[in-house]
């Protein structure tokens, strides 16, 4: 853990290298975009999206003498849409200051460096005094892909629980997030947005980065493996009570080797087989695109990335992903958008005595059947798949644990046989040729006297 001795950071007005550098820190250089929301004078707020590789160019062009907002993840479509997700390389903590409006940068970096240590954090990479309130910000020392997003919402969401007695924002922790820039002016206080705290390596004068998988350990309430292992004893206990279940169900994992999943990463998995079997099927899904964006938007609901109110907007993006030029209206998923809600709020329904998510929640092979997903697609995808499927997928992770446990394939055990079979066949043969008895041959070779019969017979 860092040292909460705060550094602070006397900064004169914010020059273009000042206004790149805080951003620069978490985004990089690679394939993807970043999003830009300023407040228009005349039009409000507007957003546009840009390739990371103008980050520098784009943030010394923009607005400083109002409100300006940069996402903090980075995507592969020009949009902030949390399925187009590319990678997200920090962890944040939005404080609203609430009746400690009048406390300034450096003695909200106090507080906050405080609360680190009362609570057990490492102090955060950076702080940065918004105007008002303040974003404290965990850069991570590589940054995380789409795949870790539900890990990462639920550390971000323990992260965020652990400052709520000084007004971290339950409502600012998804991946799509957009804080104030560094060198902004805050149009409600008229105060520059700066960066007052920052935690450097005296050896080489960087930011300090955390481990993802250190921080998750520190902020969840048990170790990953507790945690998972719970998780694993909760979802097995679940298995037992669904077994009675006769309507559609999240099939679950262990069976037939599969890895258990939580429902909501579950989902997540389910909603990206979807995107990539709609993308398998790009040249010929004219008929299947509605049915493709229902499911689809049904599965992003249950992995809960986002709030369940912006789904509509998710919902748009993949549409235009699953057929490009494709439009429909909001009215033909509005009793999805309205199930997204009602689980938000932790609704549930009833139905045999038992309580379930409004959501649904479909077998493996009642996908397969509506989808009519062909062995050789199911091949390409990671969840929705057979029980065939998932058989030959355990067979082969078998053959692959024995083979680096140093264990022979069973047609390589029979080919070895046989060859020292045919070696002790000729060892026999020869002895024979000696003279030597069916009892002789059997004490020079070390074998029954049977098996004597059988070398020379064959």
């Amino acid at each position: 853990m860092s040292s909460i001795a705060p550094r602070c950071v006397k900064r004169t007005p914010s020059p273009q290298i000042e206004l790149i550098a805080e951003p620069m820190s978490y985004h990089s250089a690679e394939w993807g975009f970043f999003s830009v929301v300023s407040r228009h004078p005349e039009k409000g707020m507007l957003q546009k999206s840009y390739p990371l590789r103008l980050l520098p160019e784009v943030l010394s062009a923009v607005p400083r003498d109002r409100d300006t907002y940069v996402s903090q993840a980075e995507f592969t479509k020009p949009n902030r849409r949390v399925i187009n997700l590319a990678r997200i390389g920090l962890m944040f903590v939005d404080i609203d200051p609430g009746q400690a409006t009048h406390l300034d940068g450096d003695q909200w970096a106090m507080r906050c460096l405080i609360a680190c240590q009362d609570e057990g954090v490492p102090a955060p990479s950076l702080i940065v005094f918004s105007g008002r309130g303040v974003h404290m910000k965990w850069l991570l020392d590589r940054p995380l892909p789409r795949a870790a997003i539900m890990r990462w919402n639920h550390a971000q969401k323990c992260l965020v629980q652990r400052f709520n007695h000084i007004g971290a924002d339950a409502g600012a922790r998804d991946a799509s997030r957009v804080l104030r820039l560094q060198g902004t002016i805050n149009e409600k206080s008229l105060k520059r947005c700066e960066v007052v705290w920052e935690d450097r390596d005296p050896r080489d004068g960087e930011l300090v980065r955390h481990s993802f998988d250190t921080l998750f350990d520190e902020l969840v309430e048990v170790p990953r493996d507790i945690y998972d292992a719970q998780r694993d004893a909760e979802q097995e206990a679940r298995e037992r009570h669904q077994k009675r279940r006769q309507s559609l169900t999240l099939i679950k994992g262990g069976k037939y080797g599969l890895r258990r999943l939580g429902d909501r990463q579950l989902a997540w998995d389910r909603l990206e087989d979807l995107r990539s079997l709609a993308a398998m099927r790009a040249d010929n899904i004219e008929g299947q695109r509605m049915l493709f964006l229902f499911w689809a938007t049904n599965f992003l609901a249950l992995a809960q990335p986002t709030k369940a109110n912006t789904l509509h907007y998710e919902a748009r993006s993949l549409a235009k992903e699953i057929a490009p030029g494709w439009s429909y209206q909001d009215c033909d998923l509005g009793t999805t958008f309205q199930k997204a809600k009602a689980y938000a709020q932790g609704e549930k329904i009833d139905f045999n005595g038992r309580k379930y998510p409004p959501l649904y929640t479909p077998r493996n092979d009642t996908l397969i059947q509506a989808l009519k997903i062909t062995p050789e697609e199911q091949k390409k995808l990671k969840t929705i798949i057979s029980k065939e499927e998932a058989a030959q997928r355990h067979a082969e992770r078998e053959r692959q644990r024995r083979r680096l446990a140093g264990m022979a394939e069973r047609s390589e055990y029979l080919e070895s046989m046989a060859a020292a079979t045919e070696e002790r066949r000729k060892a026999a043969l020869e002895l024979r040729t000696k003279g030597k008895t069916n009892k002789e041959i059997a004490e020079a070779l070390s074998i029954h006297i049977k098996s004597v019969s059988r070398l020379l017979r064959g």
